[in-house]
């Protein structure tokens, strides 16, 4: 049975206000950028370079700045290529980014098919039990030896965000039905950490 699309829309935009709402604490943190909706490859443009730019505003070193557009590109472009539409052929996908004291939190969130929400916590697990050398050796055998998937995709999003991180990835699932899910990825990037 597929999705309404009200009611894809009341599950992620459910998942994207308690992500807001977490994320816009006056004192503490501020969404520093969000988007609600379906990503074009401008808006992805657009996104990158505006929160590039409020980076080295802040005073943030060059290295994080690097290391948080490598993450955003990455995976806005994972929402934009690799997240599921609704029956209406829409995507329904969000980010939000949180800036801290000492760090960002990016929240990425799009649809995916039910029956890969094992596959993928299993995937992000696995990653996350990995040292940071390991993930780099990782990085690299899939880059040389990773099969392309019929998306495009080598899988090495997850990877890059968790290796340009040098964090766990955290994720959530918000099933829709027994077909359609709400994805969302946390990364958090350390303000002073050193790559």
């Amino acid at each position: 049975m597929k999705a309404s699309t009200n009611n894809i829309i009341e599950v992620c935009s459910s998942r994207y206000q308690k992500i807001c709402k977490e994320y816009n604490n006056p004192n503490t943190d501020k969404i520093i950028n969000s988007h609600f909706g379906e990503f074009s490859q401008d808006l992805v443009n657009t996104i990158s370079n505006d929160v590039e730019m409020f980076m080295l505003d802040s005073g943030d070193k060059k290295g994080t700045v690097k290391r948080m557009f490598s993450i955003l590109v990455e995976g806005l472009q994972n929402i934009r290529l690799h997240g599921e539409k609704g029956k209406e052929g829409h995507q329904t996908s969000f980010f939000a980014i949180d800036q801290g004291a000492d760090f960002y939190k990016i929240a990425l969130g799009n649809l995916i098919y039910t029956r890969h929400n094992k596959d993928i916590e299993s995937r992000i697990t696995e990653i996350n039990k990995m040292t940071r050398e390991e993930v780099k050796t990782l990085y690299m055998e899939v880059l040389t030896n990773g099969i392309i998937s019929n998306k495009g995709g080598a899988g090495l999003g997850f990877i890059t965000m968790a290796m340009k991180s040098s964090n766990n990835l955290d994720c959530f699932f918000d099933e829709i039905n027994n077909e359609l899910s709400c994805f969302t990825l946390i990364i958090t990037l350390d303000r002073k950490k050193k790559a």
